[in-house]
């Protein structure tokens, strides 16, 4: 986790301890928002719309306002938690697999278990990282084939069409193959020795990235169309969906820990936490809310999507997949240092090189499978939101915090609230789930049947 706030230059991490109360170098105030801005904004940001819809006009902002709050409190009671036991272990930093692991270690039934709760942990965040860039396949997939199809039709006028979409009028080979096309060059990407090599391109990308946002804003803000007839509230089978995107969006809980370690004052992390989660909060429902106000029922997995026909559009869906593909790697960064070292030990020091590049070059190609296998955006998110991000956002934080505090007097009432909040969590799970494989086996089975068709309508015709 360390790869997404990299380690300041100077001395090893037991002697950083005087930095963390401020006498060295580390992250200032400043520089630690932004790395926190950066782990917690990308494609899910984008997906908020169509989970708006699934949501209801006005169930959906008020859910996405209560799933932040209670995100920011779970990322709160982790540094807590992570705080307590550093000290009382008189260690300078802990992960979030560590803290989960010293927290069990408090109670006597389950501390020869408590190895397997760190395991759990890092199990999730490989889910996690490894879901994300699955994600990240079909998003650039989406939008890079759209903006093919549409080149030839490309004007500089950026008026809204009746169907709220770029018009698709040179269809061309199917996604998935588009998908097939970037791996090589996701391939050769995570070949980096250092991500401190990524640096400039992607400092490039996050101004891009800012810049494509605002562009979205502006166009979604001067397009709405009045009077909004809109459902206030969604179906309840398509809310579970909503609980999946939400999630997978607020899913910033794996940089907390890294953020906090390496930050020059961590007294002042709260205060950050709060300033920088309401900046996300903020963005996630105006977003969600306003590209579902000008788009409507034609909301698509990602709003990038809907943009209009017009250069100016199709140049910020580029700007926003060179932005993924950059973020690809520092993504991708976390699974592979926790599943290659261990591999790497066990080989002579001649092949290390090459079995690293090896198991770099399985996991990307694991995850282009996977996102071949299911190349609809909205479910992937969906799916990978319900799956993981609710582990590790919703459900590890509250259960920790009892454990941790368990011989200490952890009053009734906060014992109840870690309850309830991981309880939600669960049933987030579970629906969440359930709902988004039933829609993906039900699209699978849609598109074999039509596939059926097409091709006895070609057999007749001959």
């Amino acid at each position: 986790m360390d790869a997404l706030c990299p380690s300041p230059p100077g001395p090893s991490r037991p002697q950083r301890n005087y930095e963390r109360i401020g006498e060295g170098t580390g992250t200032s105030f400043c520089q630690t928002l932004i790395h926190l801005l950066k782990g917690n904004i990308g494609t899910g940001l984008l997906g908020l719309p169509l989970a708006v819809k699934n949501a209801g006009l006005v169930l959906g902002p008020v859910s996405l306002l209560c799933m932040g709050v209670i995100a920011v409190h779970c990322m709160r009671v982790l540094v807590k938690c992570s705080r307590h036991l550093s000290g009382k272990l008189s260690r300078p930093s802990l992960t979030y697999g560590e803290a989960v692991q010293y927290g069990m270690e408090n109670v006597s039934w389950l501390r020869r278990h408590s190895q397997w709760g760190k395991q759990t942990v890092n199990l999730f965040l490989i889910i996690t990282q490894l879901g994300f860039c699955c994600v990240y396949f079909v998003f650039l997939s989406d939008n890079i084939k759209q903006v093919v199809e549409a080149a030839n039709a490309t004007t500089f006028s950026c008026q809204m069409n009746h169907t709220n979409q770029t018009q698709v009028l040179v269809p061309s080979f199917d996604s998935r193959l588009y998908m097939l096309c970037f791996l090589p060059a996701v391939i050769l990407l995570v070949f980096t020795p250092n991500l401190k090599y990524l640096a400039p391109l992607s400092l490039v990308a996050n101004l891009v990235m800012t810049a494509s946002l605002v562009l979205i804003y502006f166009y979604s803000i001067t397009n709405i169309t009045y009077p909004i007839d809109l459902p206030k509230v969604g179906r309840a089978k398509d809310y579970p969906l909503f609980f999946g995107t939400a999630i997978f969006a607020f899913e910033g809980i794996g940089v907390v820990l890294p953020l906090e370690n390496k930050m020059q004052r961590p007294q002042s992390f709260i205060h950050v936490l709060y300033l920088g989660m309401g900046i996300v909060t903020f963005l996630y429902i105006s977003l969600g809310t306003i590209g579902y106000m000008c788009f409507g029922e034609h909301i698509g997995g990602s709003i990038t999507l809907n943009l209009p026909n017009c250069w100016m559009y199709q140049a910020v869906k580029l700007l926003y997949c060179f932005g993924i593909f950059i973020t690809f790697a520092l993504q991708f960064y976390v699974p592979a240092e926790i599943l290659i070292p261990p591999v790497v030990a066990r080989v002579s020091p001649r092949w290390e090189r090459a079995v690293d590049l090896l198991l770099r070059t399985i996991l990307v190609i694991f995850t282009c499978a996977l996102a071949v296998l299911i190349p609809e955006l909205d479910l992937v998110i969906s799916l990978v939101g319900s799956l993981s991000s609710s582990f590790l956002a919703l459900i590890f934080p509250p259960l920790l915090q009892i454990v941790t505090f368990h011989s200490e007097g952890l009053s009734p009432l906060a014992t109840l609230k870690n309850i309830v909040i991981s309880l939600i969590g669960i049933v987030g799970f579970l629906t969440g789930t359930y709902i988004a494989i039933e829609q993906i086996i039900a699209l699978k089975n849609q598109t074999t049947s039509q596939t059926g068709i097409d091709l006895v309508l070609q057999t007749f015709h001959i």
